[in-house]
């Protein structure tokens, strides 16, 4: 975990690595921060009980997950508990809130008086802090959370089917994770976490549990959900126990051993600020040092980490070994920088704490190409996956052609077409990128607030073959080297496919004379977020006096100047000319998505700043401002919040417009 001792050994042992006088880079360092994170009580542990009217104790849920090999026996395995929950103590009866939407509290209300009432609910549909939030809104005192079998274990909940069986999570097994919703250091927002740094009171930190909460594992869930009474639930809120689960009536059904019986949580989370550390490391460019192309994985975990995150680093460090021997024998020098990162304490959400607020990478956002992320990177039976920006979209095809699927005679390519693809209206059937719409990873700092043009590779388990929302160990005490090469990638053939197709993009980045960034890519996402937008929202914005037209012609500048753009690159012989030519173009690419930044567009949000890619409530896949705010105006029908819906198109629309011109040659 971050700030451990073993945090600090792995920091030594990246260190260590990347200073080796054979095999390292030019130039390894750390950087370190002081960042505020949250505990359980190693000597008090958190607990989850129900007790009968008297407060005598009828049930306790199990405190640790149960150990099937000695890994789940060590010391330093943490109890499960909600990073963030404050302590206190809690009780009331129980209900259940589906996935702890808004709209699964606002249905359950209206059947149930949810004030006093704890709520369980299960992994999926909204963020984990959100449950917690969304049920204090409505007088829920506390929250459990717990992992579905239907949700994770495509329904198999018995556990002579499960790890050590099989992949599936067993019945103890109990998700961690960080409840909170802003990315960053939480009580030095848009600053780095140094010692000095100012730090707000701790009254004033957003986007985390304003009630006790807990997560606990489905064989609990089960003893609890199939005794209570009340209404059924709808068919969508059905999982995978043999029961029908009820709402609750409040509380459990007369016939039940636990009639009349509270749930009470007792948690003793604490915060600390203690010392973590990014380790970065350079081999310097030899025609462009002051160009950087990033490669980053984070390093700390929640237990053992086999997979989240060491996959991920396992393939940085083999990349870093492989080009840094070819720099120490003096065969290869790239022709830009390459920076790596080892993030620290990213598990409790920290993601920028440190990658954009401190002065050096300040400096280097208007010199970064990219920002390339391996995050969870090897997946059972599996296929590449990606999401990116849209101008990395190309570079990522070329990449994967030349390496060779596991197991196959195929490339990567062709095995990803093959599970994972899309309609292009440019190209045909193609590979599907997904876009980088959320603050889940490494890249949020990166491409959200400094516009860094930003891609997330990882390899991934054959959807058709599992519903399962993740790989059934994610954070849990079975996320280990035995599970991940018995279950998730035997040989680990699918760890070298991944290394060798990250390492090809980055290679090409760092190498290429002009940079393999597809501006016309970009036009492409545009028309279809466009194409949903008009579908969506032109009727019922023309019925408020608003007019679409400004944007659909911003979107056809774009394009108009990323087709001129394309051409331009298409035509030049950059060998027999300025070099300054090169340079020209590789800056526009570069600072595309720089120009769709706009500090002010989401003030309600923290450190989202691109107004294509920052995160939506709106179901709808398009803009988000433009998105959300036609649906609040909707909901209000207030003319403020029409109002607000014409303000986020004409922030858009000239976000878009403005990007065209960067496209252009001059003005």
């Amino acid at each position: 975990m971050a700030t451990t001792p073993g945090d600090e050994a792995t920091v030594e042992f990246m260190l260590k690595r990347w200073r080796d006088p054979k095999t390292g880079l030019d130039n390894a360092w750390r950087e370190d921060y002081n960042v505020y994170l949250s505990f359980p009580n190693k000597a008090n542990p958190n607990k989850v009980t129900v007790v009968d009217p008297s407060d005598k104790v009828l049930f306790t849920v199990r405190e640790r997950e149960k150990a099937y090999y000695p890994e789940q026996n060590d010391p330093e395995v943490v109890q499960p508990y909600a990073a963030y929950s404050p302590a206190g103590h809690a009780k009331g009866k129980l209900v259940y809130a589906n996935q702890g939407k808004m709209s699964d509290y606002a249905l359950l209300n209206a059947t149930v008086d949810l004030r006093g009432t704890i709520a369980i609910t299960r992994y999926g549909g909204e963020g984990r802090s959100g449950k917690a939030i969304n049920a204090e809104k409505f007088g829920v005192v506390g929250v459990l959370v717990y992992t579905d079998p239907n949700d994770i274990n495509d329904g198999i909940s018995d556990e002579s089917k499960t790890f050590p069986h099989s992949w599936y999570l067993p019945p103890s097994g109990v998700e961690r994770g960080s409840y909170n919703i802003d990315f960053g250091d939480l009580l030095t927002p848009y600053l780095a976490a140094k010692e000095d740094t100012y730090r707000i009171p701790k009254e004033k930190i957003r986007g985390i549990p304003p009630i006790p909460t807990q997560p606990i594992g489905f064989e609990d869930a089960y003893a609890l959900i199939c005794e209570l009474d009340g209404t059924d639930a709808p068919d969508a809120w059905q999982g995978g126990f043999n029961c029908t689960y009820k709402f609750g009536g409040p509380g459990f059904k007369s016939t039940s051993h636990f009639n009349s019986s509270d749930v009470q949580l007792s948690i003793y989370n604490s915060e600390e600020i203690k010392p973590s550390a990014n380790v970065m490391g350079i081999i310097r460019g030899s025609v462009e040092p002051d160009r950087y192309v990033i490669y980053g994985n984070h390093r700390d975990s929640w237990v053992h980490g086999a997979i989240d995150p060491s996959s991920g680093t396992a393939v940085m460090l083999e990349i870093t070994r492989v080009l840094g021997t070819m720099v120490k024998e003096g065969k290869w020098r790239p022709r830009r920088s390459i920076i790596f990162g080892s993030w620290g304490a990213e598990e409790f959400g920290l993601i920028g704490s440190a990658e954009y607020t401190e002065e050096y990478f300040s400096k280097l956002s208007e010199r970064t190409v990219a920002y390339i992320n391996v995050d969870i990177s090897v997946f059972a039976n599996a296929t590449l996956r990606a999401s990116g920006s849209p101008s990395t979209q190309g570079v990522m095809f070329t990449a994967s052609k030349q390496v060779r699927a596991p197991g196959t005679t195929a490339s990567v390519y062709d095995n990803w077409i093959k599970y994972y693809n899309r309609s292009s209206p440019n190209y045909g059937l193609i590979p599907n990128v997904g876009f980088l719409t959320g603050a889940g990873s490494d890249y949020a700092p990166f491409i959200h607030y400094l516009g860094i043009t930003s891609m997330d590779i990882s390899y991934y388990y054959d959807r058709s073959q599992t519903k399962a929302r993740i790989y059934p160990a994610y954070h849990t005490a079975y996320d280990t080297f035995d599970y991940s090469s018995k279950y998730i990638d035997p040989g680990f053939t699918s760890h070298q496919a991944v290394a060798r197709t990250a390492g090809n993009v980055l290679v090409r980045l760092a190498d290429s004379l002009l940079l393999p960034l597809n501006c016309s890519d970009y036009a492409e996402s545009l028309e279809q977020y466009l194409d949903e937008a008009v579908k969506a929202f032109e009727a019922k914005l023309a019925n408020n006096g608003i007019s679409m037209e400004s944007l659909k012609n911003a979107v056809q500048l774009f394009r108009k100047a990323a087709t001129k753009l394309d051409a331009v690159i298409r035509d030049s012989n950059l060998a027999k000319e300025t070099p300054l030519k090169a340079r020209r173009i590789n800056d526009q690419l570069m600072l595309l998505d720089r120009a769709f930044l706009d500090p002010l567009a989401f003030p309600e949000k923290y450190a989202f700043r691109h107004v294509i890619w920052a995160s939506r409530s709106s179901g709808v896949p398009t803009f988000p401002g433009l998105a959300d705010a036609v649906e609040k105006a909707e909901r209000t029908g207030l003319k403020a919040d029409w109002e607000q819906a014409h303000k986020h198109l004409s922030i858009v629309t000239q976000a878009i417009a403005g990007a065209a011109h960067t496209l252009d040659d001059v003005i």
